[in-house]
């Protein structure tokens, strides 16, 4: 795969509001004073009377968006993701997901990529907080394409999703287009030595990493699996029964995380080999975002690193 374009998550979040909004009149977007650092500012320019900023007050932002979704709406809330889910659990776990009502959370600045905000603003927490959450549906996106695709679909799926998008400019994955099905992973290499699972910006890495093990001669699956909670246990368990070896790369804590559900299907299903590739249960600092992931091995030399070792524990 060539990987030559970049785009960003935020703006097709903004877009996604905007198609969203003239297709669905019942949809309505919250913010908490991020709405234009997270792009959502741009449906008020259009739609002003379904547009709410709600100010710094990330627990009311949850409370408001679920009354809106109990009077018939769609509510689509988002801030930073250190601030959702990070300050509202007990709103999100009782006010959303226990009445199982259709909030929509969309948040950006999920990992350490968020950069120079350091560690009180890097969240590598929230996919392990959310899927905890009983009806809750987590996603993560790999790139601006998918990330437009997913917040337009999910408009369409009743019940609550939180969504976590990433603050850099990524890599394009899908130039070619993406349509996002419910809890379907995508597989976008085949290959029999190893199985790397990614999702995020650790998408990209895990495609790159692939291309330079096959220069060594291994042969690499990728599969992108965005959806983490429901997890696609059908494609996790085949890809693990034709590779022998799995690899997990994501932007978030190993503990909890996407390795983490991968480790549960497979432990259950079909006991496997694994390396996780991931925040290796710290906290980050502050400096540039590639430099941070390098130190923080989140680059696609440390996948392929993963994938070798792995491929020795099978043999």
């Amino acid at each position: 795969m060539m990987l030559s374009k970049t785009g960003t998550m935020r703006d097709a979040y903004g877009e996604a509001l905007l198609e969203l909004g003239s297709t669905h009149p019942n949809v309505v977007v919250l913010g908490a004073d991020t709405t234009g650092s997270l792009k959502s500012g741009v449906f008020q320019g259009k739609f002003p009377e379904r547009f709410f900023n709600m100010g710094i007050a990330e627990q009311n932002l949850v409370g408001v968006a679920a009354g809106f979704a109990l009077s018939g709406k769609t509510a689509y809330a988002g801030t930073y993701a250190i601030f959702v889910p990070g300050k509202c659990v007990d709103q999100i776990r009782n006010n959303i997901a226990y009445p199982n009502l259709d909030v929509k959370i969309v948040c950006s600045h999920g990992g350490i990529s968020v950069g120079p905000d350091g560690a009180s603003h890097q969240q590598v927490e929230d996919v392990a907080i959310m899927r905890a959450i009983p009806r809750m549906r987590v996603v993560v996106p790999a790139d601006s394409v998918s990330t437009k695709s997913t917040i337009i679909k999910i408009a369409d799926i009743p019940g609550p999703f939180y969504v976590r998008l990433t603050r850099p400019t990524t890599q394009i994955v899908y130039e070619g287009g993406f349509e996002y099905e419910f809890g379907k992973a995508k597989v976008l290499m085949e290959g029999g030595d190893v199985a790397i699972f990614a999702n995020g910006i650790m998408v990209p890495e895990a495609v790159k990493a692939a291309e330079s093990l096959r220069s060594g001669g291994t042969s690499a699956s990728v599969i992108d699996l965005h959806t983490v909670k429901p997890i696609d246990s059908e494609t996790v368990t085949r890809f693990a029964e034709k590779c022998g070896c799995v690899v997990t790369a994501e932007e978030h804590n190993v503990l909890g995380g996407m390795g983490s559900a991968v480790a549960e299907v497979l432990g259950e299903k079909r006991p496997t080999p694994m390396k996780r590739v991931g925040v290796m249960d710290t906290f980050g600092e502050s400096g540039d975002a590639p430099a941070l992931l390098k130190k923080y091995g989140l680059t696609s030399s440390h996948v392929a690193e993963a994938a070798e070792t792995v491929i020795k524990m099978r043999r």
